[in-house]
């Protein structure tokens, strides 16, 4: 890949960061519309995408943005209110954006009526629109309130690879000039010897000293393109009030500018002693008080430089790629330690303990890399909400808690799909129409609540409104008519709300564009199994209806319990195993040939591996029942012996192998050997597949 290449992949990154966070600032401006702070946080990064799609040849991008931000730009000076329209508007101008960045990857053709119609709905905002005065106007920077001239002095070190970026420091300089009128002092003291010049560094740095109507933010918006890595430091020097006819000493001038400190400047003017020193000596400071402001001034000073520990991007691949490399010496790790083991040699077993150790503690480093903080997830579904809001007349709030939860990077991005799923389900089916609420008792605006929390080596993450919940009873007649069930007979509310996992059920009256469909909770429920979790509800009647996913932590690295049966070991999550408990001939026999056994007297149903992987049955006398929770249900996993436990690293099956029922993964053990791991959802439903098919010619026998 090119120079030139990698810049454009770094501007297609940061790009996407910053729509991102412009789709953020837009939401919170709604529900602050007075905040000059969004408005200018939405309008400067509009201008980092402008400013940056020009400079690597994306002109559509930069010619498109030129128009929200000078709509914004009349957001700053108080000529246009922030309106619903407004924020549709930018909102819009923010997904168009992207659409001009995909056409651009892919060389498609961008949608230039799309765009035309969102810049003539934003010209149509703008007061005055049409007059070339207002949009000439619109294009200036910023002016202070109240028009005054005030004197700014401004020192600017540029980065030395500034022009290696495309960018002209005098062509910057120009700019910042043409705001008012200026003095500028140009300094060559870093200017190197000739044969040590490197002609694409800037080594020149300025005192620029400018009179201007326009504002502090308008002068720094000049740098705006060139602020990583530069030294931009501006400074009111003069109100430009002409009844104050105040100028600074040269030393004080010199001091705030940092040129000489102004110890320098008592000493030039025969004062030698610290400040401090001469407060106490004066008596109009005390001692301690002296040593506590100092304490307090290191203090701060030794925060600030731990603030300013430098971060570095790392592509996703690289990161996965040091994921398997780990996973590789974990597993290298765990056959020298056997071969330790064996060998029994003292002298061999210290060094083999501390590298079981560090290879331990890089493992969990590796792991922290890779996590990211779920709140990333969360606050994309702003967006959703405040869209299908406004779509289905509903007035509706989404609230977060525990965004902070941090969980691996895959998982969260395999998370998306079946959060807005969720997510749109409790805007359509679970929150009423405001007359309806209010009718009810209930507030005019419903509310989503997403909710994350660490437990243990698991996250739970629950989607929850306020809404007018689930009628087991309207569910379980659903499920009658679709032919998921035969009756409704014994049916618990329990049972009857878990049918909504059913493939294809669905209670919606008609079809609409979101949701009604038949890819229902089916879909959430089989993503969420795919990514070795689970899914749970609950719901009351009226009050509102909760979704809760138990996620693991990471999807590298597990423990596990491994186990054996027909020759063959697998491993079953650990946080999926309850307990562990022994099947013999007489457990067997007790049943009556059904796969139940009595735990504490409560019958659980069980299913043997050796059936389910169609092994030859010679099992032992005593069998190993190890009893798993599946989808809030007790299970047995009947296998010939329980090993222990361990920790194991997951490596998917070859594609050549397909979709194997029943297996997720595979890991390679420290004796080499390799364990399938299970896919405990599919071996629960082939326990309660045969558990049905019983009871089924149990029924049909008593009936004959």
């Amino acid at each position: 890949m090119s120079s030139m290449d990698q810049h454009i992949q770094t501007f297609l990154e940061e790009a996407d960061e910053l729509l991102g966070e412009i789709e953020d600032a837009v939401l919170e401006l709604e529900a602050n519309p007075d905040s000059s702070e969004l408005v200018d946080r939405v309008f400067r990064t509009m201008h980092t995408i402008k400013g940056s799609g020009a400079m690597f040849g994306f002109d559509t991008v930069a010619d498109f943005t030129h128009h929200v931000e000078t709509a914004l730009d009349q957001v700053r000076e108080g000529n246009l209110g922030i309106s619903k329209e407004l924020i549709d508007l930018v909102l819009a101008s923010r997904d168009h954006i992207v659409e001009l960045l995909a056409a651009a990857r892919t060389g498609a053709e961008p949608d230039v009526a799309a765009g035309q119609w969102i810049i003539d709905h934003l010209a149509a905002l703008k007061p005055g629109s049409g007059e070339p005065e207002q949009e000439a106007a619109a294009d200036r920077p910023a002016a202070t309130d109240d028009g005054a001239m005030r004197s700014y002095h401004l020192r600017v070190h540029l980065q030395q690879g500034v022009m290696q970026t495309g960018m002209d420091p005098l062509a910057i300089l120009d700019e910042l000039v043409g705001l008012g009128e200026a003095v500028v002092i140009g300094h060559c003291g870093d200017v190197p010897a000739l044969e040590e010049i490197d002609p694409e560094l800037c080594y020149l740095w300025w005192d620029v000293t400018i009179a201007t109507e326009h504002s502090e933010d308008a002068l720094r918006d000049v740098f705006i393109f060139v602020e990583d890595g530069s030294e931009i430091n501006v400074e009111l020097v003069d109100e430009g009030d002409a009844n104050i006819d105040v100028v600074r000493p040269l030393g004080e001038i010199l001091a705030a500018r940092g040129d000489t400190s102004r110890d320098s400047v008592h000493e030039a003017l025969g004062q030698q002693k610290r400040l401090g020193e001469l407060l106490v000596e004066s008596g109009a400071a005390d001692e301690d008080k002296v040593r506590a402001a100092l304490a307090e001034q290191q203090f701060v000073r030794k925060q600030k430089e731990k603030a300013q520990a430098a971060s570095i991007r790392v592509a996703a691949d690289k990161l996965d790629m040091l994921v398997n490399l780990v996973g590789e010496l974990v597993i290298t790790q765990a056959q020298l330690t056997q071969a330790s083991a064996r060998s029994d040699d003292p002298d061999l077993a210290t060094p083999v303990e501390n590298v079981q150790r560090l290879t331990g503690e890089l493992r969990d480093l590796v792991l922290n890399v890779r996590m990211l903080a779920i709140g990333t997830t969360f606050s994309r579904f702003q967006r959703l909400v405040r869209d299908l809001s406004t779509e289905l007349d509903k007035e509706i709030d989404l609230v977060t808690i525990g965004g902070e939860t941090e969980v691996d990077k895959t998982v969260i991005e395999r998370l998306g799909d079946p959060m807005v799923h969720l997510i749109r389900n409790c805007i359509d089916h679970g929150i009423e129409e405001p007359d309806v609420r209010l009718a009810a008792g209930k507030s005019r605006r419903g509310t989503v609540t997403l909710e994350a929390c660490r437990a243990g080596s698991e996250v739970l993450v629950s989607v929850t409104d306020d809404g007018k919940g689930l009628d087991p009873r309207r569910i379980a007649e659903k499920a009658v008519e679709k032919g998921i069930i035969s009756s409704t007979e014994g049916l618990s509310d329990e049972e009857a709300l878990n049918l909504i996992f059913a493939p294809g059920f669905s209670t919606a009256g008609e079809v609409t564009e979101v949701s009604g469909r038949g890819v229902g909770m089916d879909v959430v429920k089989r993503e969420i199994e795919k990514l070795r979790g689970s899914v749970s509800l609950h719901s009351r009647l009226g009050e509102g209806t909760t979704v809760t996913l138990k996620l693991p932590l990471t999807m590298a690295i597990i423990d596990g319990l491994l186990t054996e049966a027909g020759g063959y070991r697998y491993v079953i999550q650990l946080t999926e195993v309850q307990e562990v408990v022994e099947l013999t001939k007489r457990d067997i026999g007790n049943a009556g040939g059904r796969h139940i056994i009595s735990v504490r007297d409560e019958i659980i149903p069980y299913v043997r591996l050796r059936e389910v992987f169609r092994m030859e049955d010679s099992a032992a006398d005593i069998e190993q029942v190890v009893i798993v929770e599946s989808s809030d249900k007790r299970v047995g996993i009947v296998v010939d012996e329980v090993i222990g436990d361990l920790q194991t690293v997951i490596k998917p099956l070859p594609k050549n192998f397909g979709e194997t029922e029943g297996v997720a993964g595979a890991t390679i053990l420290g004796d080499g050997a390799v364990a399938l791991i299970l896919d405990i959802p599919h071996v629960v439903r082939c326990a309660r597949s045969e558990e049905d098919a019983f009871m089924e010619e149990t029924v049909l026998r008593i009936g004959a």
